[in-house]
């Protein structure tokens, strides 16, 4: 019988590959191996002159690679857990999992907590390798532990930077360079003095972040305030759902892991930026078509970094929705004209259990909202009426201050439920 396994192979974190008896026998009876220049010498010693061996090249290539030698053992090298942000999950994803083999050894993370005594259930690990940086902005908080795996657009220079733009300025940085190697070195340092530290450090290193400061600069829970927001001269002042009512919204969204959401006529991305943000597993597509509210869209985007999860998406409801995947849940803010046409279009989208949530202010937006919502049976229809007052401080005569409110506008907020719910 024809042995086409492919193994995926942890060579631990050590000048020499750290190997148990299986692992090393799947290496060594591998008709190709297949790593990285570096991780092949690690284990050239241990191959046999028959053993084709291969540089990993780019993942495209790979599948080729495998493809043209379905008949082969092949032995795939990792640099520790294959299946912890490693190459392991994009095997995973391609091939039967009768056909893959994965063989563990300590990674680069789980030397870095044990170096710095910190128990691994203690800290967040986030992977920006091949990532914008930016993405780490929705991760810093107020006494968080984290552990970066990062590349060259993510060197610790540039985290101290990010962790001083969000106010964390009390925060520590240490680097640990060269885990397992003679040469291995660990750094701590002071995100202030990092941030202007001229030095190179070494491509195998893993940044450990303790979070500490006021902070304050982003926000760390739902119900966003509104000057957080770029939208014009005036801080909160634009095109976005106030936090009032985005509270709202979000609550009658639930977003859930896996979701794909469409936010319709996104505006400056209040309630398309928050879904995002609270639930980085889902996926959330902001339409939008006017350009200053898409500028502004674009920079809430980055300002929060939800750089991964929200995809903004530049024309009008219904064409630009076409090549969209299929929603489980939409958010419609604005229709330009157009919201009973899509009423109709979406509901027919929807999956079993799919939410559709409107809102609207104008009465001919309510009308057109309490009408379809009469087509449907009572359980699928959830609905509130906010009637909202701010209040401020404002000097009085007296020259005390005394609170006065402004009211704004009422907003209907429709939650439709697919299905007998």
């Amino acid at each position: 019988m024809t042995d086409n396994t492919i193994h995926i192979i942890g060579l631990g974190v050590a000048e020499t590959a750290e190997l148990t008896a299986s692992s090393n026998q799947a290496l060594t009876n591998a008709d190709i191996v297949i790593g990285a220049e570096r991780q092949l010498a690690v284990v050239n010693q241990q191959l046999k002159s028959t053993q084709q061996r291969i540089v990993l090249p780019k993942l495209a290539e790979l599948t080729t690679i495998i493809q043209n030698n379905v008949d082969q053992s092949i032995a795939v090298l990792a640099s520790g857990d294959p299946l912890y942000f490693g190459i392991g999950r994009w095997f995973s994803k391609r091939f039967e999992a009768a056909r893959l083999q994965f063989h563990p050894a300590v990674s680069s993370i789980q030397a870095a907590c044990h170096r710095l005594g910190v128990a691994l259930q203690d800290v967040n690990v986030i992977s920006l390798h091949g990532r914008p940086l930016a993405s780490l902005r929705a991760q810093l908080k107020r006494q968080q532990r984290l552990l970066i795996l990062t590349d060259q657009h993510s060197q610790p220079q540039r985290l101290a930077q990010e962790c001083l733009a969000a106010g964390f300025n009390d925060s520590t940085i240490t680097v640990c360079e060269n885990l397992g190697y003679q040469k291995e070195t660990i750094s701590r340092f002071f995100v202030g003095e990092l941030s202007q530290l001229e030095r190179n450090f070494d491509p195998l290193h893993v940044s450990y972040i303790e979070v500490l400061g006021h902070g304050g600069v982003l926000p760390e829970f739902p119900g966003i305030p509104d000057h957080h927001f770029v939208t014009g001269e005036v801080a909160g002042k634009g095109m976005i759902s106030k936090r009032e009512v985005r509270l709202s919204i979000l609550s009658y969204m639930q977003v859930n892991k896996g979701d794909v959401v469409w936010d319709i006529g996104a505006g400056c991305g209040g309630v398309a930026v928050e879904m995002a943000l609270w639930q980085p597993q889902a996926d959330v597509y902001a339409l939008e078509f006017h350009p200053q509210r898409l500028e502004y869209l674009h920079q809430n985007q980055q300002r929060f970094g939800v750089v991964k999860n929200l995809h903004i998406i530049e024309g009008r409801a219904p064409d630009a929705l076409a090549k969209l995947p299929a929603p489980t849940k939409v958010f419609i803010g604005g229709s330009d004209g157009e919201l009973e046409q899509l009423l109709v279009n979406i509901w027919q989208l929807l999956p079993e259990n799919g939410v559709l949530v409107a809102s609207g202010v104008i009465n001919t937006t309510k009308q057109q909202l309490q009408a379809f919502a009469k087509t449907l049976k009572p359980a699928q229809v959830e609905s509130v009426e906010l009637s909202v007052k701010r209040g401020e401080l404002v000097k009085a005569e007296s020259s005390q201050h005394e609170l006065s409110y402004t009211a704004k506008l009422p907003v209907e907020i429709f939650k439709l439920t697919k299905g007998d719910v």
